[in-house]
């Protein structure tokens, strides 16, 4: 006999392609066996026909196309008797997917086979259809499956409850159909049935409110009750599990009444002794029984719930931490993740079997634990808790410091009560992982230190011994050469010494060793190296005797092939040697940075820098309190490299201060500057950072695209006239412009209502000057709609750069409940009558010292304004 005729069995086919050395030979095998299907195929042989199908199931299970094979799906489901079928339904499962048109032939055979008196045949049908059934068969079939659901046999209504799950699914509207079904079929005493009749509940549940508000009115007490008696029930060899009466039934149980109980208390109320029932009697040193103790904690934790099982619940989990089993420890970790959002008190008392699990040896443990500490750290234990992980830090993985180092520097910035204890963390955190901060945390660090001016010995002193211990730290060396360049005259002369402190001897000499070792270590990149000659600069006007010394070592970088390097160093010898006049003022001490502008840039939001009606006090993170009152920062965070062409030192400071931004005069931009046409209105973001803006083009030599800022950022004064010159982002998005305004200033204009929330009104009254028509007075008055007192109370605003803002003192920075502050503004319009007011605005103020924040935009003003 050939060895690849139909008549080969499944068997000797199977162990010809096993016997294969090689891909190519199995190859050859499959496409001669796939050619006597095809010959049989053809000459419609009947004999072999299911064998065929079988050979071409193993065939696609390989992986080679079948799609010849199809059709003889069809015929054998046509056949009357039972092998044929299932080998043909098998076949049109494993071939075929609801995405075959062919599958549409099927319909009129799985409508027959389910009305067929062999309940065998009926089940191959529901089964068929509970796999590939479309939307199209769904619809046709689900009143013989809905029927089917009252079968007598308890293995047909089990499939037809399956493949309803399916139906329901392709088409949600047939879901009602199902409701009244599955209700009877939750009363069933077997448990396979019962299994898939809560399923199909509980997708019911989740395809239709109907559904969901029917089952929690007549089936929640009925599923409470199968659920006590499963808890309860004797011993079933069955379903028995591990000692354990059907773990998988109480599971569904356990999860339908999850979804009956979230949202409904009345729900909640019928299952709380049940589900502490459960959370108490199983037992938790079988697997089966903590799977349904933590589907019975997801459970209590989704349902309405006063709070006494919730600590129950979170107890448990508590349980779970101690297990040895890292995976039943992972999924406690997760769940408490969650539960902490709910009762953090409770989650609180585990506080120590937590940190337990940032040391375990599994690395998945350890990453879920830290995560879960980041979130219990509050004010009242950051102080313990950032000391545990500290420790830690000495000890930990070198593939887990990383992410512990992140974390841990996360705890103090957001969580400091003090200074000094953030500033003692921090250098703690650095000479430990040093090498594993990012840079925006020494960053923050040294903007920390230059705003605690009574720490500056205080820091300069730990930094000098932490850099003799720690020098391997880049961080820390980083930090430390920046203190001493710029407080190294503390550190020699022990100023601003603090009780906790013991005096050290520090000499000039001492100062600038600890720099020279930094420089000349051979693990320093240029980061550090740059800094280093920075300091040096420094130093030699902080230590005039050691100047010649300082030259020498700075000198010795002017071969270096690094070119910042060699330029730092020919510049600072210069310097030295020859401008010894300008030294002294080239490195006075640095001005205390602003932590509130880094902090928000940190965060990708700068804080718009607009008009401030006046100084006030602001808390700063970490402690600092800091002014308001300076005179301009970035409001657009644009910032690119080519210097600002201008010969005003006012436009200096100004481009400055806005970070780079180019600020030209009139000669300087030569080309014609439009605006991208945009429906966009740019106001709508200028009080944020990161904001599109309309792209400018200009057509310079150099292909650069200069970037203005808005010409009239509102300050306490106007700007100064070197400043005038700057574009217009917002020409082409203004409204269509109006005729001229007429030369009689003498009408009045009505008040508008600027802004309004649910707790504030601002009114807007105007006037104009005569003579001054491109000139108005506004008086904006402030209403408090609440009974509440608003204390430090700032308004600022923004406008575009055809106009100019003057504000005026506000007349309280207190606003008592139901009561007004005023205030007077006056914007100059210098393309008046062509373009309309428009201004963009920020209200700040606490409530019950509680930071609160409302903007808005004001694009109602009176035309002819």
């Amino acid at each position: 006999m050939n060895p690849f005729s139909s008549g080969t069995r499944l068997r000797d086919m199977i162990r010809a392609i096993r016997a294969c050395k090689t891909a190519a030979e199995e190859r050859a095998v499959v496409r001669k066996e796939c050619a006597s299907i095809r010959a049989a195929v053809s000459d419609n042989d009947n004999d072999y026909r299911h064998r065929n199908l079988a050979k071409l199931m193993f065939i696609h299970m390989l992986g080679y196309p079948t799609h010849f094979g199809q059709m003889e799906c069809l015929k054998l489901i046509a056949a009357p008797g039972f092998p044929e079928k299932r080998i043909g339904y098998l076949g049109l499962m494993l071939l075929l997917d609801e995405r075959q048109e062919v599958l549409m032939l099927v319909t009129n055979s799985l409508k027959q086979d389910l009305n067929h008196t062999n309940q065998y045949i009926v089940g191959l049908a529901l089964c068929a259809l509970g796999n590939i059934s479309s939307a199209e068969m769904a619809r046709d079939l689900a009143p013989e499956v809905e029927r089917l659901l009252q079968f007598r046999d308890p293995n047909v209504r089990k499939k037809a409850a399956l493949c309803s799950i399916r139906i329901i699914k392709k088409v949600p509207d047939l879901a009602e159909n199902f409701v009244n079904p599955v209700a009877s079929l939750l009363k069933e005493k077997h448990h396979g049935v019962l299994l898939t009749a809560i399923q199909l509940c509980a997708d019911l549940c989740i395809v239709s409110e109907e559904a969901l508000e029917y089952f929690r009115k007549k089936c929640t007490e009925g599923i409470v009750k199968i659920l006590k008696d499963a808890v309860n029930s004797p011993y079933a060899p069955e379903y028995d599990i591990s000692g354990i009466s059907d773990p998988f039934l109480q599971i569904r149980l356990l999860r339908i009444l999850r979804i009956l109980g979230h949202g409904d208390a009345d729900a909640s109320d019928f299952m709380n002794d049940v589900l502490a029932q459960v959370a108490t009697k199983t037992e938790s040193n079988k697997n089966a029984g903590n799977a349904i103790l933590y589907e019975c904690v997801e459970t209590i934790m989704s349902i309405e719930d006063s709070g006494g099982l919730r600590v129950l619940a979170i107890n448990i989990l508590g349980r779970f931490l101690s297990n040895r089993d890292n995976n039943i420890r992972y999924v406690a970790l997760n769940m408490l993740m969650k539960a902490i959002s709910v009762d953090g008190q409770a989650v609180q008392r585990h506080r120590a079997t937590i940190l337990e699990c940032v040391k375990d040896s599994d690395a998945s443990i350890r990453k879920r634990a830290l995560e879960l500490v980041y979130l219990l750290v509050n004010e009242s234990n950051v102080k313990p808790l950032a000391k545990e992980l500290i420790d830690y830090l000495v000890v930990s993985d070198q593939d887990f410091k990383g992410d512990l180092t992140a974390k841990i520097c996360s705890i103090v910035e957001k969580l400091s009560p003090e200074k000094i204890w953030y500033i003692d963390q921090m250098l703690k955190v650095l000479c430990e992982a040093g090498n594993y901060v990012k840079d925006e945390v020494w960053h923050a660090l040294i903007v920390v230190i230059t705003n605690a001016s009574n720490l500056h010995g205080y820091t300069v002193r730990s930094l000098y011994k932490a850099i003799q211990t720690s020098g391997d730290q880049e961080a820390v060396v980083r930090v430390a050469v920046w203190c001493i360049g710029e407080y190294g005259d503390l550190l020699v002369n022990n100023i601003g010494m603090l009780d906790i402190e013991e005096p050290i001897t520090v000499t000039e000499s001492d100062a600038i060793d600890a720099i020279e070792v930094a420089i000349m270590r051979h693990t320093s990149d240029l980061t550090t190296r740059a800094m280093c000659l920075m300091a040096l600069l420094k130093l030699s006007s902080r230590f005039p005797s050691c100047s010649q010394r300082i030259k020498d070592i700075v000198t010795q970088s002017k071969g270096s092939l690094l070119l910042e390097l060699q330029q730092r160093s020919i510049e600072f010898n210069s310097i030295i040697g020859k401008h010894q006049n300008l030294r002294s003022a080239l490195v006075e001490r640095m001005p205390v940075l602003d932590e509130a502008t880094y902090s928000g840039r940190r965060a990708g939001s700068v804080p718009a820098a607009v008009s401030t009606s006046q100084g006030n006090t602001l808390n700063i993170p970490n402690g600092v309190v800091k002014i308001v009152d300076a005179p301009l920062v970035d409001l657009l965070d644009l910032g690119v490299d080519e210097p600002a062409p201008t010969n005003s030192s006012a436009a200096n400071f100004l481009h400055d201060l806005l970070g780079g931004v180019d600020i030209s005069s009139p000669s300087a931009q030569s080309g014609t500057m439009q605006p991208q046409k945009s429906g966009t209105d740019v106001l709508l973001d200028l009080l944020s950072s990161g904001s599109p803006l309309a792209q400018i083009n200009t057509s310079t030599s150099d292909n650069k695209i200069p970037v203005s800022p808005l010409n009239s950022l509102s300050l306490s004064s106007p700007l100064p006239a070197a400043t005038s010159s700057m574009m217009d982002l917002l020409d082409g998005f203004g409204p269509t412009p109006t005729p001229p305004a007429p030369k009689d200033n003498g009408p009045t204009y009505p008040p508008i209502v600027a802004f309004e929330s649910a707790s504030l009104r601002l009114m807007f009254n105007f006037s104009k000057q005569p003579g001054s028509p491109h000139i108005t007075q506004i008086e904006a008055n402030f209403t408090n709609k609440s009974s509440d007192v608003y204390t430090d109370f700032i308004f600022q605003a923004a406008v575009p750069k055809f106009l100019q803002l003057h504000l005026e003192p506000a007349s309280s920075n207190t606003l008592n409940g139901n009561g007004s502050v005023t205030q007077k503004l006056r914007l100059t319009n210098n393309q008046h009558g062509k373009k309309s007011l428009v201004m963009r605005i920020r209200i700040s103020y606490k409530l019950n010292n509680k930071d609160m924040l409302e903007e808005g935009q004001i694009s109602n003003f009176p035309r002819d304004l």
